[in-house]
């Protein structure tokens, strides 16, 4: 008896510990996806070379991403719908969409690690990263979150909990839209034909 109030105990600790983590970056993301993002200028490292928002054309749209290789679900679900949304744009409106997941985890997305895994997804798929001190920085322009998860236990060692929008974002680095995540990109499709309409 006494040994199953222990794992009673123990079980209680640990829900309580997942509970509170889940309560923490749903604040966060709750916080720092809002309408109050302010955006701004990109500049990173990349899988195409230096990249710049500033580069872009006038007439064209960057679908900015934020996460990482290693994601298990959203990252690789994200991109895909991203590949769908493109699909079905005719294709003087895709050449005005530049695709850009801007990696979380420097640690381990070197640029040859993106640009194998953006090829997967399509060449006009770019891979960028930068420093943690950028990334910080660009991210909270952005309104986007991200905490590591120690994961000793796995061979991965860690994960990366992040909020999963994504920004359509013109040249001057001015938000048009953040599409939040859906696994269909009906949402993504619409922002996107109402942006290059415009």
């Amino acid at each position: 008896m006494k040994r199953q109030g222990i794992w009673t105990g123990l079980a209680v600790i640990v829900m309580a510990t997942a509970l509170g983590g889940y309560a923490w970056y749903q604040q966060q993301v709750a916080r720092g996806t809002g309408h109050g993002a302010q955006g701004g200028p990109v500049e990173l490292s990349s899988t195409q070379g230096d990249f710049s928002l500033s580069r872009l054309d006038d007439d064209q749209l960057a679908i900015l991403f934020f996460g990482y290789t290693s994601c298990p679900d959203v990252c690789p679900m994200s991109m895909a719908v991203v590949r769908q949304a493109l699909a079905e744009l005719d294709d003087e409106s895709r050449e005005r969409v530049v695709p850009v997941l801007i990696s979380v985890d420097p640690e381990r997305d070197t640029l040859d690690r993106l640009a194998e895994y953006t090829d997967y997804f399509g060449d006009a798929f770019i891979g960028a990263t930068g420093s943690e001190a950028q990334l910080e920085e660009i991210a909270e322009r952005y309104g986007v979150v991200w905490r590591r998860v120690e994961t000793p236990e796995s061979a991965m060692e860690y994960t990366i909990d992040h909020s999963s929008s994504l920004y359509l974002v013109d040249r001057e680095g001015r938000i048009q839209k953040r599409v939040l995540y859906s696994p269909a990109p009906h949402a993504l499709i619409s922002a996107l034909e109402s942006e290059l309409e415009g």
